[in-house]
């Protein structure tokens, strides 16, 4: 039985330290120096990490901030490999049957990690989250609802921390129903200018997302595991007019102003700007969430807090 469900407070962002050249499909990482760059960096305002893995990235977080004594909590994820075919995916849903089974054996190994992890770091991971994205409608690693709730109880039953599942609002809604009783809370996404809305109406989007799951299950508390805004886009996927860092700079503060008064927990998107991301293109908007860029200099949302690193940018 689990003890009843208490989150901790404070302001919380997603990580994944990958630099120009490295990859976890290629599985090239970064390095424990590049890591303690970061994590040093980001302790000096934020208390919560989520990690989206159980890969050598992962471990290295965790033993940067044990080494460290830093001041950070971690959300650690598991990544899930596709186990069906998704047609509908409009960039490539569709696996042979060899590749769906060897990946079906990976994610049992993924979750032996996830609960090898939080286990031997029960003071730093507050929680788990038991797959990303992997049940909507547009996912290339689809995974069924049924076989996520077996993962979930399966994962329940080895660890005393709280187990979640991050995914898209849409999902939640409906297709999920089933899911939501093996969760101890849900994890929402949310991100209006995937979806054309201009900044006027984005925070107003995101609090109707929220809305949308949590009127539905008044008994299960939300967090939101993802909220950011683009900033260089080709056009894929929104208004690459939206997609610029004077937009990303109101809607971050819209958002910690309300998720703050509402006591919501929110881990912003992203960290750091992800160049192994996407397609080729340099302005794949999938390259481009980072408060910070790839080169850790801190984007207009962020340089009134790192005024430190903004002469480091200016004088170079």
């Amino acid at each position: 039985m689990h003890a009843p469900l208490r989150l901790p407070k404070g302001q919380a962002i997603c990580y994944s330290g990958y630099r120009e050249g490295q990859s976890p499909d290629q599985r090239i990482f970064p390095s424990l120096d590049q890591i303690r760059e970061d994590l040093h960096l980001l302790a000096r305002h934020w208390q919560l990490l989520r990690l989206y893995d159980c890969s050598p990235h992962a471990e290295r977080v965790l033993q940067v901030i044990r080494e460290d004594r830093l001041p950070l909590r971690v959300m650690l994820g598991a990544y899930l490999a596709a186990e069906v075919n998704n047609f509908g995916c409009p960039w490539g849903g569709s696996h042979a049957e060899e590749q769906l089974v060897a990946n079906r054996r990976e994610n049992q190994a993924e979750l032996e990690r996830l609960v090898s992890l939080a286990r031997a770091n029960e003071d730093i991971v507050f929680s788990v989250a038991v797959g990303n994205e992997c049940t909507v409608d547009w996912t290339d690693h689809l995974v069924t609802v049924p076989q996520m709730v077996q993962y979930v109880r399966w994962v329940k039953a080895r660890l005393s921390q709280p187990v979640t599942f991050c995914e898209n609002y849409v999902p939640w809604q409906l297709k999920l129903g089933e899911l939501v009783p093996e969760l101890d809370f849900i994890s929402l996404h949310t991100y209006p200018v995937w979806e054309y809305k201009h900044i006027h109406e984005a925070l107003d989007y995101t609090k109707a997302n929220v809305a949308s799951v949590a009127s539905l299950y008044p008994d299960k508390p939300v967090v939101i595991t993802e909220a950011g805004w683009c900033t260089n886009s080709n056009g894929r996927g929104m208004h690459a007019e939206h997609a610029v860092q004077e937009l990303q700079a109101i809607y971050y503060q819209d958002l910690m102003d309300w998720t703050r008064a509402e006591g919501l927990l929110c881990f912003v998107f992203e960290a750091f700007d992800e160049p192994w991301k996407g397609s080729a293109d340099p302005l794949e908007p999938e390259k481009h969430w980072g408060l910070f860029t790839v080169d850790r200099r801190p984007k207009l949302v962020m340089e009134a807090l790192f005024p430190d690193r903004v002469s480091l940018q200016a004088a170079a």
